[in-house]
């Protein structure tokens, strides 16, 4: 059992869960994070609290940030929005296929280690940007790095919103994407059509992968349009909904449709249920 807090670099972005040691930073404060950089300058989102969860593996807040940290954060992010743009003008100079999703950028260290530039773009296919390189240089007077991301990690890049209405899974708090196959659309009776089950990134939702466990364990639900026996008569199934144990039967006698418990529709399943008195 430990303390927690949470933290964001960019609004609505992804939340990182830290120890925050002695300090107590509540939601607003500007703290320090330690990254592979050095320490930079995040939001707490999310106040230090106490959670029933081992907290030894994880990375321990620097300390609050001050004046001169605040100052270099606002350099860093200036720097970054030039090197957006001048990126973008360039990209057009060159006539390149490529759209730019984000920057980031290294400041100068007094150890020697110089300014660097990192442009993340996707593409349809490869793209030869030795030449863009070479001018992006020139431009930005740094060490500069092109990097082409795929469909998915440009979707968690840029975030948004999906089609639930909540931001994408992808830009919060999923750490790996998980292989997400059609079958699973099919088993849990969704519509094919890319529309429906297509994320912001063109590919399947995540969140398909959330709900198949349970139907994987649905081999005792009756299919849709078999016939079964409720307690008013003889009825076809219309439509199963795994998550809620229950089915859409249509009567066959008045033809009203109604929603029922899975154990009122499967024997097997209602004398599982009722089991031997003991």
């Amino acid at each position: 059992m430990g303390m927690l807090c949470a933290v964001s670099f960019n609004r609505y972005g992804r939340l990182y869960y830290l120890d925050p040691g002695e300090l107590r930073p509540q939601v607003g404060d500007r703290v320090l994070v330690p990254t592979d950089d050095g320490p930079e300058v995040a939001e707490c989102v999310w106040a230090a609290q106490w959670v029933t969860e081992e907290t030894d593996g994880f990375p321990r807040l620097v300390g609050l940030a001050g004046d001169d940290d605040l100052v270099r954060d606002e350099a860093l992010r200036r720097r970054k929005a030039e090197a957006k743009v001048a990126a973008k003008r360039l990209i057009r100079a060159h006539g390149l296929p490529m759209k730019v999703v984000a920057v980031d950028h290294v400041l100068g260290s007094g150890d020697g280690g110089g300014e660097r530039s990192t442009v993340y773009f996707t593409a349809p296919h490869r793209v030869d940007f030795r030449s863009l390189v070479r001018d992006l240089g020139a431009t930005l007077h740094c060490r500069v790095e092109l990097r082409q991301l795929s469909a998915r990690d440009s979707a968690r890049v840029q975030g948004g919103i999906g089609s639930c209405g909540r931001d994408l899974c992808c830009a919060t708090f999923l750490t790996d994407f998980e292989p997400v196959t059609i079958r699973m659309a099919k088993d849990q009776d969704l519509p094919l059509n890319p529309l429906r089950i297509s994320g912001a990134c063109g590919r399947l939702m995540c969140c398909l992968k959330y709900e198949h466990p349970l139907y994987d364990r649905s081999s005792t639900y009756p299919t849709s349009g078999q016939r079964v026996t409720t307690s008013e008569g003889e009825a076809r199934v219309v439509s199963r909904h795994v998550p809620s144990e229950t089915v859409t039967v249509r009567q066959l006698s008045s033809g009203e449709t109604k929603r029922c418990s899975l154990s009122d529709v499967c024997g097997s399943r209602r004398a599982y249920e009722e089991g031997p008195t003991r």
